[in-house]
């Protein structure tokens, strides 16, 4: 009776004022939704991205000019960096089997951004321009038409495949293939176009919205360069990942006349290091993000404690009262923790439904735009976010409930 006595007072209390109960709720809700919602929406993206990596494919190792430093960090290049020193004849020697028998097929690729135009039709596209092999190494997939062949990659020639997406918004229903855009004003004669894929990340455009033309055509006649952005090699399988890559390091340094390792003028990154990349960045993220969702756990606590403090000063002659007739310091300090408890508590619950609701409105937004995007609970973090509001319930209401236990009953019954 004794543990239940101070239960039913404070239930009483709080039902008495149901507005400025949920008003003191409210930053708590807000602080454990925001936490829910950002930890549902983190590892979202997180699967989003981390399969847009696995789709690559987990057997192929990418050769990016210029030397990663110490700390693993990215090359110069891959930071939008021009470096000139790796050329189409180096893909032509790593794809060589005798220089890396673990290697299936490479692709070259240079990149590249400006006007496509058709009939009066202009749009800001990235166009790639890449190897015949682009087909085989990045496993994509001509839905119309044909990808272009060596012959035409090494010829110069000015055909074009595009993505799904960009003929629909060039073309609407109407046939593609054989069609001439401008690109750079120079006319490309499309020949194909690339099945549906999906975007390469959250925000980016893809496959589906670019244009792939011959390497060599968009060296000399686009770019005007004479070196590749970057490579990626398609190994035999992933087992034989670590030694493609020694081979490829072998042969780069061999016809770049390099001597010590120290010196190497490119990278050799495979799939599995990206995948670690991404996931450490996406998990700094995260946990950036959870750390402004905890503000509002903490600014929700000031809040109880603030009505706390004025429910003592409105509450003195009932505090007083009870002291009066035998309750104990414990007793009033019990009641008032178990009201900041209560309170903290309730929102925590209800901040983990609306958290919830959120996560699976925003996942059924972003599916509906046609991204990979799973709803993601985390179950620990439902009891993290609820054990935190209660624990911030009782933290904040100690000092209102210590406050109130000092009060004496005799000036308690004199206070008007």
């Amino acid at each position: 009776m004794k543990i239940l006595s101070p239960i039913k007072i404070s239930y009483k209390n709080l039902t008495a004022a149901k507005f400025r109960s949920f008003l003191t709720m409210l930053g708590i809700i807000i602080g454990v939704g925001s936490v829910i919602l950002i930890m549902a929406i983190g590892q979202s993206a997180q699967e989003l991205i981390l399969d847009q990596v696995k789709g690559i494919g987990t057997n192929l190792i990418a050769v990016i000019p210029g030397a990663s430093s110490d700390d693993n960090s990215p090359p110069a290049a891959a930071m939008g960096i021009s470096i000139t020193t790796f050329t189409y004849d180096d893909l032509e020697a790593l794809r060589n089997p005798r220089n890396v028998p673990e290697v299936v097929n490479g692709a070259g690729y240079v990149m590249g951004s400006d006007t496509v135009s058709y009939k009066g039709t202009d749009k800001s596209v990235s166009f790639t321009g890449t190897t015949a092999s682009y087909i085989e190494v990045e496993t994509a997939e001509v839905e119309k038409g044909r990808f272009f062949t060596e012959e035409e990659e090494t010829n110069l020639s000015k055909v074009a495949v595009v993505g799904n997406k960009m003929a629909e918004d060039f073309f609407g229903n109407d046939d593609p293939l054989g069609k001439t855009i401008k690109i750079k004003d120079q006319n490309f004669n499309i020949i194909g176009v690339f099945k549906e894929r999906g975007s390469s990340s959250f925000g980016m455009s893809g496959q589906d919205d670019s244009v792939c033309v011959p390497v060599k055509t968009a060296q000399k006649i686009l770019l005007g360069i004479d070196y590749l952005s970057y490579a990626r090699l398609k190994v035999k399988s992933p087992d034989l990942i670590p030694s493609a890559i020694a081979n490829t390091k072998i042969t780069m340094r061999e016809r770049h006349n390099i001597k010590d390792s120290s010196k190497d003028d490119f990278s050799v990154r495979d799939q599995a290091s990206a995948l670690e990349t991404v996931t450490n960045i996406t998990n700094i993220l995260r946990y950036f993000l959870l750390a402004i969702g905890t503000v509002s756990l903490i600014v929700g606590g000031v809040g109880i404690m603030n009505v706390m403090l004025i429910a003592v000063n409105q509450r003195v002659r009932e505090v007083g009262l009870r002291k009066a007739v035998g309750a104990r310091n414990s007793e009033i300090i019990f009641q008032f923790l178990i009201e900041a408890a209560t309170i903290s508590s309730l929102g925590g619950i209800i901040g983990i439904i609306v958290g919830i609701f959120l996560a699976f409105i925003a996942s059924v937004v972003i599916q509906a735009l046609n991204y990979y995007w799973p709803l993601i609970i985390s179950v620990p973090s439902i009891f993290v976010a609820f054990g935190v509001s209660a624990l911030i319930g009782v933290l904040f209401g100690i000092y209102p409930a210590y406050k109130a236990s000092k009060v004496s009953p005799m000036e308690a019954l004199r206070y008007e």
